[in-house]
């Protein structure tokens, strides 16, 4: 059982899976600090970026992402605007078609439901609806998915929802390197970019490189990151589940096997290669994400397997952990009852290790 494991056993296992792959480090960062110094970063580098938002310019932003800045940067840079998404969505996506390089905050993405109109029928069509005459430099960003104890209407993964819209880039980051590397990127980008980040990830910190910190420091968009390397089952996921993800190839190496974790980062557009190169050497695969099921990542993930040359490797049915199919409750004992958990992935890559080759 999961509780007998205490955090130390997990942890060194943990750590040492992950230096096979990565640099050693110097620096530890949050990723609320990743954030805010990647867009402090472009704010400076380029005049056209500005940030628009509720709370984000006196208050500091609602979770502190742009604390500071507005102090930096006055307020023709950081604006405060009234309780109205459709109506900073709308400014914010006319700026970015007038040649401006908007950061749209929405103080959690359930809220972007007021402006979804302006996010998907203006932001994302126009540049294809113009016959490329008319980008639209815009990247729209805030808290995503499940906190705690914020109940059903503050608790909604909205990954798939933006991830099925042509002409979006969507993007969910898990570590301080993702936050930083990617957002710069995604600022940077002459395409609409949704920007998914995780409230319960914002205070973690990470121990990043010299390299990240470099202003100069970009991470592609598309690109997915291998966090653990193995050959008998992939597990795939993204934002806040890849450290549960991480810390369930621990416990299986534990039980002798060897799971190869992949946080893809970019959900639109998918690092295919990575993902199919993977399922082709360890013939399973095993989705993780805090959305939904149907029509959720993971059933695209699936799908995009079995649909490739990848499926002819499968030794055992993908298999997929999701949120329970019913609105979040806000009981505390009930909420955590409805998300995926370390030992519920360690369970599912169990029954898909122990079935016999097809």
């Amino acid at each position: 059982m999961l509780s007998s494991i205490t955090r130390s056993q997990v942890l060194p296992p943990v750590i040492s899976s992950l230096r096979v792959i990565q640099k050693r480090f110097a620096t530890t960062l949050s990723v609320r600090d990743a954030l805010n110094s990647a867009m402090d970063e472009e704010l400076a580098r380029d005049k056209d970026v500005f940030i628009m938002g509720e709370e984000v310019a006196q208050y500091q932003g609602a979770y502190k992402i742009t604390k500071g800045l507005w102090d930096k940067y006055g307020d023709k840079r950081v604006w405060d605007t009234p309780i109205t998404e459709m109506g900073f969505a709308g400014l914010t996506t006319g700026a970015a078609m007038a040649g401006l390089k908007p950061i749209c905050e929405f103080m959690t993405f359930n809220f972007s439901m007021q402006a979804i109109d302006q996010v998907v029928n203006s932001a994302a069509k126009t540049n294809y609806m113009s016959g490329g005459c008319q980008p639209v430099p815009i990247v729209f960003r805030g808290p995503n998915g499940p906190a705690a104890a914020v109940a059903a209407q503050h608790s909604q993964c909205f990954a798939s929802w933006y991830s099925s819209i042509p002409g979006l880039k969507v993007i969910a980051p898990y570590d301080a390197e993702d936050a930083r590397g990617l957002l710069k990127s995604a600022i940077r980008d002459p395409n609409p970019v949704v920007f998914l980040e995780n409230e319960l990830m914002y205070g973690n910190e990470f121990e990043v490189s010299d390299e990240v910190m470099d202003p100069n420091f970009l991470l592609p968009i598309g690109k997915a990151k291998i966090m653990v390397e193995g050959t008998d089952v992939t597990i795939i996921s993204h934002s806040k589940q890849v450290g549960f993800c991480v810390e369930a190839a621990a416990v299986l190496a534990e039980k002798g096997i060897s799971a190869e974790v992949i946080n893809i980062r970019t959900l639109r557009p998918l690092d295919r290669p990575t993902i199919l190169e993977s399922v082709k050497k360890t013939g399973r695969l095993v989705t993780v994400e805090e959305g939904y099921p149907q029509g959720g990542v993971g059933a695209e993930l699936c799908s995009l397997v079995v649909e490739s040359e990848a499926f002819d490797y499968l030794d055992a049915p993908p298999q997929r952990v999701t949120a329970a199919d019913i609105p979040l409750p806000y009981a505390a004992h009930l909420e955590v009852l409805c998300l995926p958990s370390v030992q519920i992935i360690v369970d599912c890559a169990e029954r898909t290790c122990s079935r016999p080759g097809l």
